[in-house]
Formats: structure tokens, C-alpha cells, sequence
């Protein structure tokens, strides 16, 4: 192996052996705790420390890292304290997720470190969040992800970059080539001979280096990190190693050919650099000797603190208070005058009014720029507010939600607008493992409001027509709203806008032409969690939300001297308990409509809520009413025997004779 210094003072050469020996002399610990099961599991980084040392020491402290399983050098590079980093790998409280996550599975705003989900690929994203914020703040700073050769065959991987790409974003792809993805060889996780060819279809530079060359890697790094800092933009960058211990440490690596082992043995990162210096005369053996006691006493010390601390004593109450950022909304009345809009144009209204209000909101979504979003939702704002802060996309979505976690990061807000509420799909696995669970696991707020064109009654057929809230109502950490009138969707798309906490905004497409009101003019908000009654009545308590509501009044109205009170839910997530509990007590019989299907609807924890906390007022069973068990049918004729309008008659009639 050989190393330039190149013009590297000797304190940097000896800085790095410094950083590269302590990942190191820690794993080789956390080996031995191991096999003493004093620690649970451990994902070995023995043979690539050079890459995470080398990208780390290169960048700046203020310079986001997104690191994976391997790269402890990372951690220890920023100087997070050893102590609570074996903290975090107990599952203690001392530890940066309280007990609630694993190993590097944390982020730390701190040392300016967001750590992976075990899905590897999403990440990407979130790194392109964090620089397309630096971007627009002009701070000059660069972001760097890092990869495993298998993870870059997940889709993910390719949304991240090629958003990185199209936008220009500082962000250096980091691919830790390290010849296996678990036990699957490179042969058949991919067909090229290297991560540079892969950069040539994205419109980017690729640079491949030795991966256990820490000078290779350190100035390399620091050279691409000065001129992204300058232009910046997407940079691949491949670091060839090899993975010395099994994917972890239950896997072992009988699967690995002796000769391959042998022979990246010889390429040790820590020995070869090691001797290297000695060989230079910058340090001596006795040097390295001394320096290994050093090491090693802080770590047993550090540990013999992360020790002593228990695992955490359950509290419910506390872990239900961290699956949100804290927020108290304060409603704001609306006042002045007020102008007919239809609800299209009340959700549109409130969103140019949000952006006025914050500065740091950006819009992101396909199409939403020049041409106004395929509902033209947006038509205008481009420009009003430039195309910095209305952002056209790729066809991304997980990239761009996970680059609306990675701008929340930064301190900004985000609206995603999904053309359609069907291509949530594409990017769900961001929603429900990451804006979800952030704050929860770390403490990270994810400000971002997701819009979903949703629903049926337009012949779009089953892949532009789903009604999907569900999918999201049982994910804890996500809010839900649903507005069904103008007035609701200006009001409680200012309050999702607010809150701290993701959002998933839902607007019926039905609505957006066909519903008027008069809506106030100037900026306000409506409470979110709080149900509101939009029919009086005594005989029964119709509780539904969105195009239901519609659907409802229509048909109560025409059922002679029926006296059905309905209670429009507004928002799904959390929804309002006392306001349900008062409508059964009222009137005793309740019938839960939604358009969304029968099975696993919003209506069944409902139902099952009242049947647990309300059966006492009960006198008649909970009836729910909502669309067949099939996916949205295209034909008009099967779409209306699909939706639920057509049998809310009967089953009113049916309670109302109970």
C-alpha cells in the first residue's frame, strides 16, 4: 500500500492515526463483550475504518455525516462521548434514543451526525434535504452519505442521487465497496464493474479510491469538499474494501473464500498506516504502545459508566409523550371579510398564505412550478415565490419526502404534494419509518406536511381513486386531517403547517370544483383533533369525515322526519373521543360512514372505541357504512355500486327501526 502525504503536516498524520486506532481498539472491546454477552449484537467495521475516518476528518464539523453500521469513526471523529455511546448500544437511558432504538440507529444535531434506519437506502434522501437546505441558505457546507455496495441496489439509492443530480445538491455519495451485501457476493447484487460506471447515467462524477488508504481517502475528500463547497453538486464516490467480519457478528463468514481473506488481511488500514509512520520516523513503536493504553483506559473507564446505568424503567405516560414534538396550538380566529371559494381554491389560498408567513416553508412535488400542479393547486406561485421555494421533482417520492425530514433537520418546513394520494405507496416506507418515528427515537421533529389527492367519484379507476387514510391512521407519530368544506381545508392546512410534526393533509378531488363557501380572506387556522357537528339531531349520530359528510346530508335530507345528527371528524388522527362520546349519548344509536373500504377502515377502531367505553348508552349495535372490499372499480356504474352513498339509506332505516 502506498501513501502521499502530499503536504500533510505531521500533526494531521498523526491526528488520523489517532482517529483510526479508536474505532478500532472499541470494537475489538465490544468483540470480547460479546462473546461475554455483555452486549446483544455488533456489526463489525474491523478492515474499513480508513473510509469513515477519512471522510470525517476531511469535512467540517458543521458538515453533515449520514453513517451506517460500520462506520463507528464517524461517531468517535465527532467526539460524541464514548460513554453515552455505549449507553446507546445497552439501550439505556444515558443513550441518545432512551432505550427505544439500537446501535447507530440515532442522529445527534450536535455533532451534526444523522444515524440510519435498518431499510439502508432511505437515508439518501434525507441527506438531500439537509444540502438542498444549505443550498438555499448559501452556508457552503457539504453532506456526505454513506452506502453499502448491496444497499445501492435499492431504489432508494437511485432516487437520492439522481434528486442530488437534477438539483445540484453538495452531496458526496459515499459507496463502501466492500464485495458482499450480507452474505450475497457483488456478482449477484449488481452487473457493473464499478459504482463510477453508474455515475456516468446520472450526469455525475464518480471517483473511485482505495478504501483502506486513509491518506487516499482523507485528501480526496477534503479536495472534493472545497470545490462542492464552491459548485456544488452530486459526487459518487467509490471506496474499494473488504468486509473482515461477518455482516454481524452471529453471521461469521464461512462463506468467504480463505485466499480472499488472506489477502485483504495484508491491506489492514490500521497496521499498514501504522507502519507507515514508524517507517517515516513521525511516531515509534513506543508511541503507538503508549497511545493503546491511553485509548484503552478511556474506553474501559467510559464503559464502567455506561455500565452502571439500568435499562429504563417503563413509563407509559413518557412514551406517549415523545411520539410528538411538542406543540400547543393556539388557533387563530378568522377575521375580515370573506369571499366565495370553491375548495380548491381555499386549500390554495391557504398554502400562498402559509408561504408568506414562513420563509423557510418549501414546496416540493411533481409538476407544482410552472405548470401549477396537475390540479393547479399552485398555479402562480412560482412567480411569487421563485422556484428555490416551489419545487418541481422527479418522479422521487421517497427521495422527496426523505428530503422533507432532511430539510426539517436544517430548521425548515416542507409541503410534499403527492400527485395523487395512490403514489403514496412509493413513498411510504419514508413516512411510517422515518417522519414517524424521528422524534420518538431521537428527538428530531419532522416539520412536514405530506398533501394526498384522494378518493373516488370521477372514473379514475383503482390506481388514481383509493381512499388510503387507513394506511397511515395506524402509524404512531403521523397526524391525520380531512377536511370536507372550504372553510375546514384553508383553516386546517395553515394549522398542518404549523405543527411541527408530520401531517398527512387529505383533499377530496371530488370537492375541489363542486364545494363552495364563503371563506375569510385573511390567514387563520382551525383547530386540529376537534370534530365539529354540521347537522342537529336526535334520533341518530351519523360520524363520518371528508366526502361522507356530503353524501350524508344529501341522504338524511331525503329520509322523511329523519332528526340524524352528523359529526364531521375533520381530523382522523387524533380524533375527537369527547365529541363522539357525546353524540352516542345523545342519541344513543350511532352509524360510522367513510368512503374508504369496509375491512380495517377509520370506522372499525371507532366502533370498537364506543363499543369499549360507550356500550352502556348504546341501544342499538354500531352500524358502519363504507365502500365494498375491492379495489375502486372504473366504470361509473361499478364505481357507484362500489361507493358506500348507495346503502347509507338502508342501514339508517335499519337503526332507526332497531
Amino acid at each position: 500500500m502506498k501513501f502521499d502525504r502530499k503536504n500533510l503536516p505531521d500533526n494531521v498524520l498523526k491526528r488520523l492515526h489517532y482517529e483510526l486506532l479508536l474505532p478500532r481498539l472499541i470494537e475489538e472491546k465490544m468483540l470480547i463483550l460479546l462473546r461475554q454477552n455483555k452486549i446483544s449484537k455488533w456489526f463489525s467495521g474491523i478492515g474499513q475504518e480508513a473510509i469513515a475516518v477519512g471522510v470525517t476528518q476531511a469535512l467540517q464539523p458543521t458538515d453533515y455525516i449520514l453513517p451506517m453500521h460500520r462506520n463507528l469513526g464517524v461517531f468517535t471523529g465527532r467526539n460524541v462521548p464514548f460513554d453515552k455511546l455505549f449507553a446507546q448500544w445497552q439501550g439505556t437511558k444515558m443513550g441518545y434514543t432512551k432505550g427505544r432504538d439500537r446501535s447507530f440507529h440515532f442522529g445527534s444535531k450536535e455533532h451534526h451526525i444523522v444515524g440510519m434506519i435498518s431499510h439502508l437506502g432511505p437515508q439518501n434522501g434525507v441527506a438531500d434535504g439537509i444540502a438542498l437546505a444549505s443550498k438555499l441558505r448559501s452556508e457552503k457546507t457539504v453532506t456526505a452519505v454513506f452506502n453499502g455496495d448491496g444497499g445501492t441496489s435499492q431504489g432508494d439509492f437511485h432516487e437520492g442521487v439522481n434528486v442530488a443530480a437534477v438539483w445540484d445538491l453538495p452531496v458526496i455519495f459515499v459507496i463502501e465497496n466492500n464485495g458482499y451485501g450480507l452474505s450475497t457476493p457483488s456478482h449477484e447484487q449488481f452487473r457493473c464493474l464499478s459504482f463510477v460506471d453508474k455515475a456516468i447515467g446520472y450526469g455525475i462524477e464518480g471517483i473511485q479510491v482505495d478504501g483502506n488508504n486513509i491518506l487516499e481517502v482523507y485528501n480526496t475528500v477534503h479536495a472534493l469538499a472545497e470545490s462542492l463547497r464552491e459548485r456544488p453538486r452530486a459526487i459518487i464516490l467509490e471506496c474499494n474494501t473488504f468486509r473482515m467480519r461477518g455482516h454481524e457478528e452471529a453471521s461469521g463468514t464461512k462463506y468467504v473464500p480463505k485466499e480472499l481473506m488472506d489477502a485483504w488481511a495484508k491491506k489492514d488500514p490500521v497496521e499498514n498506516f501504522e507502519q507507515y509512520l514508524i517507517a517515516e520516523s513521525i511516531i515509534d513503536q513506543k508511541y503507538c504502545d503508549d497511545l493503546r493504553i491511553e485509548i484503552r483506559k478511556e474506553i474501559e473507564n467510559d464503559l464502567e459508566v455506561a455500565f452502571a446505568e439500568q435499562h429504563p424503567q417503563p413509563n407509559s405516560d413518557d412514551e406517549l409523550k415523545d411520539v410528538y414534538a411538542p406543540f400547543s396550538q393556539e388557533v387563530i380566529v378568522p377575521k375580515g371579510n370573506k369571499t366565495e371559494k370553491r375548495y380548491i381554491d381555499a386549500i390554495s389560498d391557504g398554502l400562498r398564505q402559509s408561504m408568506e408567513r414562513f420563509e423557510n416553508l418549501v414546496l416540493m412535488g411533481q409538476d407544482i412550478a410552472d405548470y401549477g400542479g396537475v390540479f393547479k393547486i399552485t398555479e402562480g406561485f412560482v412567480e411569487r415565490f421563485g422556484k428555490d421555494r416551489v419545487r418541481n421533482t422527479p418522479l422521487c417520492e421517497s427521495a422527496i419526502v426523505g428530503a422533507s425530514l432532511g430539510l426539517s433537520i436544517k430548521g425548515m418546513k416542507s409541503m410534499v404534494e403527492m400527485q395523487f394520494a395512490d403514489f403514496v405507496s412509493e413513498g411510504f416506507n419514508q413516512i411510517v419509518n422515518n417522519l414517524a418515528k424521528a422524534h420518538w427515537r431521537w428527538g428530531q421533529h419532522a416539520d412536514v406536511v405530506v398533501r394526498m389527492p384522494t378518493g373516488a367519484g370521477t372514473a379514475a379507476g383503482p390506481f388514481h381513486s383509493q381512499s388510503n387514510e387507513a394506511w397511515f391512521f395506524h402509524t404512531p407519530g403521523l397526524k391525520i386531517v380531512y377536511p370536507s368544506n372550504p372553510i375546514d381545508a384553508k383553516g386546517l392546512l395553515c394549522a398542518a403547517i404549523e405543527d411541527p410534526n408530520p401531517v398527512m393533509y387529505f383533499e377530496h378531488k371530488l370537492m375541489y370544483r363542486s364545494i363552495k363557501d364563503f371563506v375569510p380572506d385573511q390567514y387563520y387556522t382551525t383547530e386540529m383533533g376537534k370534530a365539529c357537528v354540521v347537522r342537529e339531531g336526535s334520533d341518530l349520530s351519523i360520524i363520518t369525515y371528508g366526502m361522507g359528510v356530503h353524501w350524508a346530508l344529501e341522504v338524511v335530507g331525503d329520509i322523511a322526519n329523519c332528526r340524524a345528527e352528523i359529526l364531521d371528524l375533520r381530523t382522523l388522527l387524533p380524533w375527537d373521543k369527547e365529541a363522539v362520546m357525546a353524540a352516542v349519548k345523545k342519541t344513543n344509536r350511532v352509524l360510522i360512514f367513510h368512503e374508504d373500504t369496509l375491512t380495517g377502515g377509520i370506522g372499525a377502531e371507532i366502533s370498537a372505541w364506543i363499543t369499549e367505553h360507550c356500550f352502556a348508552e348504546l341501544d342499538a349495535p354500531v352500524v358502519r357504512v363504507a365502500s365494498l372490499d375491492t379495489a375502486v372499480p372504473f366504470a361509473p356504474t361499478l364505481e357507484n355500486n362500489f361507493l358506500p352513498k348507495i346503502r347509507l339509506k338502508e342501514k339508517i332505516e335499519f337503526l332507526l327501526n332497531f
